[in-house]
C-alpha cells in the first residue's frame, strides 16, 4: 500500500489540477497535486515537499478533506486529500499541464478511479 497526499487548492472559485506526465503510472490523467509520503515523513511535510518539487510553491496545509484507498491491480494506494492554501504562484516544474477549473469542470476531465468519490463530493458541495 502506497501512502499518498494531495492538495485541494481552491482560489476564486477554481480548483488547481495537474495532468500526469507521460511515462508515469496513470499518465495523462488529471489529479490534485501531491505525491508519495516518504518513510518517517508527516502528511504535512510530504505535501509541502511535493508542492515545492512539482509546482515551485509552498503551502499552508489545512484540514483533511477526504481519504480513500484504491487497488489498481498493479498498485494499491491510500490517498489523503488536504485543503491547502498556496503561499506562492504555482509553476509546473516537471512539464505537467496545470489548470484552474471550476467544480463543475471536474466531471469532464479524466481522473484516476481513486479520485471518484472526492470528485463527487466536490461537485455536490460549495467548498472543501
Amino acid at each position: 500500500m502506497i501512502l499518498v497526499v494531495a492538495a485541494v487548492v481552491e482560489q476564486d472559485g477554481r480548483l488547481l489540477v495537474t495532468r500526469r506526465v507521460d511515462g508515469v503510472h496513470l499518465a495523462g490523467m488529471w489529479e490534485f497535486p501531491g505525491g508519495k509520503i516518504q518513510p518517517g515523513e508527516t502528511h504535512e511535510a510530504a505535501l509541502r515537499r511535493e508542492l515545492l518539487e512539482e509546482l515551485d510553491t509552498d503551502a499552508d496545509v489545512g484540514r483533511l478533506v477526504f481519504d480513500t484507498s484504491h487497488d489498481y491491480g498493479d498498485v494499491a494506494v491510500h490517498l489523503f486529500f488536504y485543503a491547502c492554501t498556496l503561499t506562492g504562484t504555482p509553476r509546473p516544474l516537471l512539464g505537467q499541464e496545470l489548470r484552474w477549473v471550476t467544480r463543475a469542470d471536474l466531471t469532464g476531465l479524466p481522473f484516476p478511479a481513486a479520485d471518484a468519490d472526492l470528485i463527487k463530493r466536490l461537485t455536490a458541495s460549495p467548498a472543501p
